[in-house]
C-alpha cells in the first residue's frame, strides 16, 4: 500500500513538473528583486544542525516554513502547521493551558501531566519547552519554523525521540520600525499584534517590544442555555535587548509573560455500558462523536496560566571556533476546574492547582578541524520542579485529594560531525550522553506515599551519509537511535502505581531519502523513507480501582512497535507570482507485545493490546497550497488557497472489543468513539497589500476549514465509567488589517 500510495504521488509531482517545464517562456526571463514573484524557487537557509545550510543542502528530512507563509495562510498559532508536514499532527489539550499534542511519524505522548517529558520538542529560541503546557504558540513575531522529523540527540539540547519543531523569533532591527495587525472573526473572535524595534545606543544596544492578544467566545453552545461557551482570552507580551559591543559577541536577552485565561469544554461521548450514564438524562448519553460534540452540557469551569520566562542567548566568534550559550528559566502557575462527566449533573468534577519552573542551560562550540572536516559539540543541564494539588468531586462528594510534588534533573553531552571522505560524498556522525534523574513525592489523603526515586543513563549515536553527484540532487541514508527517560507516574493513587518507576523507551531509526532540484530550480522534489523500531514502549493507561476516584492513570513500559513510512514534498513555481506546494506522509505502525495488567473483580487479570492501534498514527496527512501574487501599480494582490487530508487516527489506548484467551483479556481495538473521522480542511485567504510612502499596509479575507469539516480533536474513555471529547474548531473567517513600517 506505501508503494503504490508512493508510485502515485511521483505520478502527481512528475505532472506538476511537466507543467512546470511547459509554462510560458517569460519565467526564463531574469528573476525580480521580489523572490516572491522569481521565477526560481529561493534557497531557504535552515539551522537545524547548528549551521548555516540550505534546506536542500541538509541531509535529514526537514521541512521549512518562513513568515511570509504563515501570513498568507492567516496562521494563528502553532495548530495551523496541523497536516502541512508530511506525518505531523498539533491539536490543543484543553485538559492545560496553551497544551499542545504532538506527534512526528507516528511518535507522541498525550498527556499534560509535569512528570512526562514531550515526545516532540517545541524549541523556541534554542529552550526547549519541558512539558506540553505552553507548546500551543503564537506565530506573528516568526523568523522561521522548522520541523525535524526524527530523533535529534546530537544537535538539540534536550534529547528528543520523535522530533523537534524549532521556533526563531526575530531579533531587533537596531532601527526604528514596526508591524501592527488587528484582526475580527465569527465566534467573536479578534486579535490584536504589535511589534515595535528601537535603537537605544547605536550599533551596540537595540530593543524589540510585543504584545499579542487573542481572545473568542468560543464555538461550543451550551445544551440547556443556548449560550456560546469555550470562551479564551489569550496574551503573550514581552521585550528583547540586543547587545553588541563587537564584531564578534552579541548578547540577546528576552523577558515575556504568557497569559491564558478560558473555560474548559468537555462533550460527553458516554454509552449505556459506561456507570455514569445511569445518571445522566437519556439525551446526553448515546451521542454522536461528530455534530453532537459542539453541544455541551458542562457546569461552568474556567482555567488560568500564567507563565512569566527569560532566555539570553550569547555569541563569541573566536575565529576557528564559535561558542553559544543558551539560558533558559520558564514558570508557571495554573488553576483550573474542568467538568470530566461533561454532563447537567454532577458526577465528576475536577479542581487543580499547580506550579512548575524550568531552568536550562546549554553551551556549543562550532567549528573546523579543517575544510573537510567541521563540528559541533555541546554540554547540556536541565532542571525542573512541579507541584500540583487535584481535588475531586465524585457524586456531588469529595474523593481523595491527591498532592504530589515531582523533580527532574537531566544532563548531558552531545557532538555533530561532518567529514568529507571523498569529493560529493560526505559523513555525518555524532552521539549524546544523557543522565536523568527525577523524584515524586505523592500523598493522597489520608496517605502518604514513600517517596520514589527514578535514574538512568544512555549513549544515543547517529551515522549518516549523503552523496551529492550534482549541486540540485543529493541522495542520504541515516541512522539514529532516540531515548526518552523513565520516570515516575503522575497520576498515581495507589502505593505500587506512585512509587514504581516506569524505565526507559528507545528508538531506532532507519532513513533513506532524496533531494532534488529541476529545471533551473523552478521545480524542487524531496522524499524519505523511513523505519522506526520502538523499544520498551512508555504507555499511559487508564484502569479502575477501589476506593478513592475510581481509577488512575499510570504509564508503564508495555513491549515494543514499529512504524514504517515514506514523506515527500514538492514545491513548483510553473509561472512567475504562481508558488504551488504539496507533501504526502504515510503511515504504517503496529505493537508487538503490548501487554499490561489490571485487578478485575479483585483478581489481577492480563490485557493483550497488541492489536490495538497507536495514538495519533493516520496511515496518510497530504496537503496542496497555491499561492498566487499579482504586483498592482499600488502593491500587489496575494490568493492562498490549501487543502490539508488527514485519515482517521486514534486519539487514546483504550478497551474496545475484547476476548479471552488462556485466561488473557484480548483487546481487539481501541474503543472506537476514541477516534476521530478523516478531516479534509480548507483554508482560503486573500490580501491586497498597498505601499504607502516604503511602509507596507495589508488588508486580508480569510477563511479556516471553509468545508465546516466537523469531528474530534481528542477523546478520552475512563474504566468503563464515563468518556469525553473535545471538538476541533469549525469553519471560522474573519478580517484581518496589517501594517508594517
Amino acid at each position: 500500500m506505501i508503494v503504490r500510495s508512493g508510485i502515485r504521488f511521483l505520478s502527481t509531482a512528475g505532472a506538476l513538473a511537466l507543467v512546470a517545464g511547459l509554462s510560458p517562456a517569460y519565467a526564463q526571463d531574469a528573476a525580480p528583486a521580489d523572490a516572491e514573484l522569481s521565477s526560481q524557487v529561493q534557497d531557504i537557509v535552515v539551522t537545524a544542525r547548528r549551521r548555516d545550510e540550505t534546506l536542500q543542502q541538509t541531509p535529514i528530512a526537514i521541512t521549512a516554513i518562513s513568515p511570509v507563509q504563515l501570513e498568507a495562510k492567516a496562521a494563528i498559532n502553532i495548530g495551523d502547521l496541523q497536516g502541512a508536514a508530511p506525518n505531523v499532527l498539533i491539536t490543543n489539550q484543553n485538559s492545560g493551558a496553551a497544551a499542545a499534542n504532538v506527534s512526528i511519524r507516528g511518535l507522541t505522548f498525550a498527556d499534560v501531566e509535569k512528570s512526562f517529558e514531550p515526545t516532540v520538542g517545541v524549541v523556541v529560541d534554542g529552550v526547549f519547552i519541558g512539558t506540553s503546557t505552553g507548546q500551543f504558540f503564537d506565530f506573528f513575531d516568526i523568523s522561521q519554523i522548522e520541523v525535524l522529523r526524527g530523533p535529534q540527540g546530537t544537535l538539540f539540547g534536550r534529547n528528543t525521540i520523535g522530533g523537534v519543531i524549532n521556533i526563531r523569533r526575530t531579533r531587533p532591527t537596531g532601527e526604528w520600525g514596526g508591524k501592527f495587525e488587528l484582526s475580527y472573526g465569527n465566534y467573536k473572535t479578534w486579535a490584536g499584534r504589535a511589534v515595535v524595534n528601537a535603537p537605544i545606543i547605536d550599533g551596540v544596544l537595540a530593543a524589540k517590544a510585543f504584545y499579542f492578544h487573542n481572545q473568542s467566545d468560543g464555538y461550543y453552545r451550551h445544551g440547556v442555555t443556548g449560550k456560546r461557551v469555550g470562551a479564551s482570552n489569550n496574551e503573550n507580551f514581552g521585550a528583547s535587548f540586543l547587545f553588541t559591543p563587537s564584531g564578534n559577541f552579541d548578547a540577546l536577552l528576552t523577558l515575556e509573560k504568557q497569559v491564558q485565561d478560558f473555560d474548559p469544554v468537555n462533550s460527553n461521548i458516554s454509552n449505556s455500558s459506561e456507570v455514569f450514564c445511569a445518571f445522566e438524562p437519556a439525551a446526553e448519553c448515546n451521542r454522536n462523536t461528530t455534530s453532537d460534540l459542539y453541544t455541551v452540557f458542562n457546569s461552568p469551569a474556567h482555567s488560568s496560566y500564567k507563565a512569566p520566562a527569560a532566555t539570553l542567548e550569547m555569541n563569541l566568534d573566536l575565529g576557528g571556533i564559535k561558542l553559544t550559550s543558551i539560558t533558559g528559566y520558564r514558570e508557571a502557575k495554573e488553576a483550573q476546574t474542568q467538568d470530566f462527566d461533561a454532563s447537567s449533573t454532577d458526577l465528576y468534577y475536577v479542581n487543580r492547582t499547580q506550579k512548575f519552573h524550568q531552568f536550562s542551560q546549554e553551551l556549543r562550540g562550532a567549528g573546523k578541524f579543517s575544510d573537510s572536516f567541521d563540528y559541533v559539540v555541546g554540554a547540556f543541564f536541565y532542571d525542573s520542579k512541579y507541584h500540583l494539588v487535584q481535588e475531586t468531586r465524585i457524586f456531588g462528594g469529595p474523593a481523595p485529594t491527591q498532592d504530589i510534588t515531582g523533580t527532574s534533573q537531566s544532563y548531558a553531552f552531545f557532538g555533530d560531525f561532518n567529514l568529507q571522505l571523498i569529493d560529493k560524498v560526505r559523513l555525518s556522525f555524532g552521539g549524546r550522553w544523557t543522565h536523568d534523574k527525577k523524584t515524586s513525592e505523592n500523598f493522597v489523603t489520608p496517605t502518604q506515599f514513600p517517596k520514589a526515586s527514578y535514574s538512568g543513563s544512555k549513549f544515543t549515536p547517529k551515522v549518516g551519509l549523503d552523496y551529492r553527484p550534482t549541486d540540485d540532487l543529493m541522495v542520504y541514508t541515516s541512522w539514529s537511535r532516540g531515548y526518552r527517560s523513565g520516570g515516575l507516574s503522575g497520576r498515581g493513587q495507589t502505593l505500587i502505581s506512585s512509587t514504581t518507576p516506569y524505565g526507559p523507551e528507545t528508538v531506532d531509526s532507519y532513513e533513506v531519502g532524496l533531494k532534488s532540484a529541476f529545471l533551473d530550480k523552478r521545480v524542487l522534489f524531496n522524499i524519505a523513507g523511513f523505519y522506526s523500531d520502538y523499544k520498551s514502549l512508555q504507555q499511559n493507561t487508564t484502569i479502575p480501582i477501589a476506593g478513592g476516584i475510581g481509577n488512575e492513570t499510570v504509564v508503564t513500559n508495555v513491549g515494543s512497535a514499529t512504524i514504517k513510512g515514506l514523506e515527500a514534498e514538492l514545491t513548483a513555481k510553473p509561472v512567475r507570482g504562481l508558488t504551488l506546494t504539496a507533501s504526502l506522509g504515510l503511515l504504517r505502525s503496529k505493537f508487538k507485545g503490548f501487554l499490561t495488567q489490571a485487578p478485575v473483580g479483585g483478581v489481577l487479570t492480563t490485557f493483550d493490546y497488541s492489536a490495538n492501534n497507536l495514538i495519533y498514527n493516520p496511515r496518510q496527512t497530504f496537503s496542496a497550497t497555491a499561492d498566487y501574487v499579482m504586483p498592482l501599480n499600488f502593491g500587489e494582490a496575494r490568493f492562498n488557497v490549501s487543502y490539508r487530508n488527514i485519515a482517521p487516527y486514534d486519539q487514546q489506548i483504550s478497551l474496545g472489543p475484547t476476548t479471552t484467551v488462556g485466561g488473557i483479556v484480548v483487546v481487539n481495538g481501541n474503543d472506537p468513539r476514541v477516534r476521530s473521522d478523516r478531516q479534509g480542511l480548507i483554508d482560503a485567504s486573500a490580501s491586497l497589500v498597498f505601499d504607502i510612502n516604503g511602509n507596507k499596509a495589508r488588508v486580508t479575507a480569510y477563511g479556516r476549514n471553509l468545508a465546516d469539516d466537523r469531528g474530534p480533536t481528542a477523546a478520552f474513555t475512563v474504566a468503563g465509567l464515563f468518556s469525553f471529547a473535545s471538538a476541533r474548531e469549525p469553519r471560522t473567517y474573519g478580517l484581518q488589517f496589517g501594517y508594517e513600517f
